[in-house]
């Protein structure tokens, strides 16, 4: 069983940054795909950023250029740094896997993933 605990979240003023992490306990981290997902109330969950075992990227479009996911596989730790945040971030960001192939990201839907972290609130005022 793979066990995901984040951390790093907190409140912040548009404009701010957060860096959230993601620590994994398992002995084969580097062969999962770990992506962020967002949930917020009265939203559908959302796909934010998502990392492939090469180093594979994909952003969410409203998140382009603002937000950066990487892996330290030496550490089994997922990061997320978010710069310029926006009212709109505000979300439960959780850390989620799934066994990946060698290549390429596994993409941004939620249903993909097979395992998941209990989440870290951000909260973004404006």
């Amino acid at each position: 069983e793979v066990q995901l605990v984040e951390s790093g979240g907190g409140s912040v003023q548009a404009g701010g940054s957060l860096r959230l992490s993601c620590a994994a306990s398992t002995l084969t981290y580097s062969y999962f795909c770990m992506g962020w997902v967002r949930s917020a109330p009265g939203k559908e969950r959302d796909g934010v950023a998502t990392i492939g075992r090469d180093g594979t990227t994909l952003y969410a479009d409203s998140v382009k250029g603002r937000f950066t996911i990487s892996r330290d596989n030496a550490k089994n730790t997922l990061y997320l740094q978010m710069n310029s945040l926006k009212p709109e971030d505000t979300g439960m960001y959780s850390c989620a896997a799934v066994y990946c192939g060698p290549s390429g990201a596994a993409g941004l839907l939620d249903t993909v993933y097979r395992h998941w972290g209990q989440g870290t609130q951000v909260t973004v005022s404006s």
